[in-house]
């Protein structure tokens, strides 16, 4: 089969029932067609060149195979032929450099062309990738997906900037978390205008506000209640739910009581707080774990670094409550276990306490005067896998994440054989503990402006979750 046959014959197989063009007769129409197939024959292609290319050759070879057949035909045609023999083999040599020049051409400014996109694909494909740290990776994805697209919040507007309403106190210190939600919501894709729009409404009332200016918990309570009725006589949405589509946030340690006030806002609003403790009034599957970060970090994030940890386990606190009070009489001076019954005080030197996180298998997170703590985030941020100590916590997204994937939960009771059970860990186990934690380091960060997958937008996820199962 030669050149033109086999052309003929990919052409006809590549694209059934269309004329193939003839490159002799055609040959705008036949470039154009090369064009197209480099992006989706590339065997046709290169059929098509080697036919485009090689019909100066089989021409100028065509009068030289006349000649042997035909010896003693007359010099001068012999002549004219031989010259027709170099002008072709001339024209083929001119040909085949122009051709590579133009693919050469082409090719650059394809690959020039679509790198951004396919750059932009690899980013895609890194920011869909989910780990199975994740109780169902495929759902989150989906679903996270689909909060960004359509989650609409509505921000009371009622309130005095300058007092307990609006805008946060400050985005420093250990209650960060609530200031930050509070500027994130405003700088969000989620907030609306347009109250007909919303699924949510947030009732932007500020208790580290409230405490920052001194009010008792008592008059907490009051203040939260007057403002609250006041926006039921003002609007017609809390009727419609009696409260089921509002949320508040609050990182205060007092924070969950001071809407005690308000029998619905207690039994129907959702309470997104850092002290979500089933014990003392946060209802769980309803009420919202806000992580309490205490931001800004002082020293960068930690991470695939376990060969550098070689201290078993690290706490150093105040003793607030019964179980801290336990782990420093029980493991103060055991010699693998770094253990301080109080805080590191600052004269021994610069970020002496942040250091240690980072030289650290095991932090232990025991509950203090409530049962969370910022030493969680401080863990996860450092690269220390967290101990979790601390019993009837609702951690943190635990609806979302599976806890066990990253961290050691240990129960209360079982303080005293605390180092045995983080020695049984294997080394492989760790390290697996560590990777998956560096994992989900991006969940326990705030950012102004939020960005994508970080606290802001975990919490806003959990909340999407909850609207579901709201009716009317």
């Amino acid at each position: 089969m030669n050149f033109t046959q086999m052309y003929k014959k990919t052409i006809i197989n590549a694209i059934p029932n269309r004329p193939y063009p003839n490159p002799n007769r055609n040959p705008i129409r036949f470039l154009r067609l090369l064009r197209r197939l480099r992006y989706r024959r590339p065997h046709i292609l290169a059929a098509g060149l080697l036919h485009s290319l090689t019909l100066p050759l089989r021409f100028s070879v065509s009068p030289v195979m006349s000649v042997i057949k035909h010896p003693f035909q007359l010099a001068s045609s012999s002549s004219s032929r031989l010259c027709s023999l170099r002008a072709s083999l001339l024209t083929l040599a001119v040909l085949t450099l122009l051709s590579l020049t133009y693919l050469s051409f082409t090719s650059l400014h394809s690959s020039a062309s679509s790198s951004p996109s396919q750059l932009g694909g690899l980013e895609d494909a890194a920011d869909d990738e989910i780990s199975d740290v994740y109780h169902s990776p495929e759902v989150f994805r989906l679903n996270y997906a689909e909060m960004e697209r359509k989650f609409k919040v509505y921000i009371y507007p009622d309130g005095d900037p300058n007092t307990f309403y609006q805008t946060p106190r400050k985005l420093t210190g250990k209650y960060a978390s609530e200031g930050y939600f509070f500027q994130n919501i405003r700088e969000s894709r989620f907030r609306t205008e347009d109250p007909d729009q919303a699924h949510f409404f947030f009732i932007p009332i500020s208790c580290h506000k409230m405490r920052g200016k001194g009010t008792s918990y008592e008059n907490m309570t009051i203040i939260v209640q007057n403002y609250v009725e006041s926006l039921i006589s003002k609007y017609p949405y809390w009727n419609r739910t009696l409260g089921a589509d509002h949320f508040f946030v609050t990182c205060h340690d007092v924070g969950v009581r001071a809407s005690e006030g308000l029998p619905f806002l207690i039994k129907n609003a959702i309470r997104v707080v850092c002290s979500p403790s089933y014990d003392v009034g946060f209802i769980p599957h309803k009420d919202v774990a806000l992580p309490q970060v205490l931001q800004p970090f002082a020293l960068p994030a930690g991470g695939n670094d376990t060969e550098n940890r070689t201290t078993l386990g690290f706490w150093a606190g105040h003793r607030n409550s019964k179980i801290r009070v336990i782990l420093a009489r029980v493991w103060e001076n055991d010699t693998e276990l770094d253990i301080s019954n109080n805080r590191i005080n600052r004269a021994t030197g610069h970020l002496v306490y942040q250091k240690r996180f980072y030289r650290t298998k095991f932090c232990i997170c025991p509950g203090g005067s409530q049962v969370n703590s910022a030493r969680i985030a401080d863990s996860i941020h450092y690269g220390c896998v967290p101990v979790i100590l601390s019993d009837y916590y609702d951690l943190p997204f635990n609806d979302i994440i599976d806890w066990k994937k990253f961290s050691v939960i240990v129960k209360e009771r079982d303080v005293y054989q605390l180092k045995q059970i983080l020695k049984d860990i294997s080394d492989m186990e760790f390290i697996k503990l560590h990777k998956n934690l560096v994992q989900v380091q991006k969940h326990f960060q705030w950012n102004s402006p939020p960005i994508k997958h970080d606290a802001f937008h975990m919490v806003m996820y959990d909340l999407w979750l909850r609207h579901h199962v709201i009716k009317y």
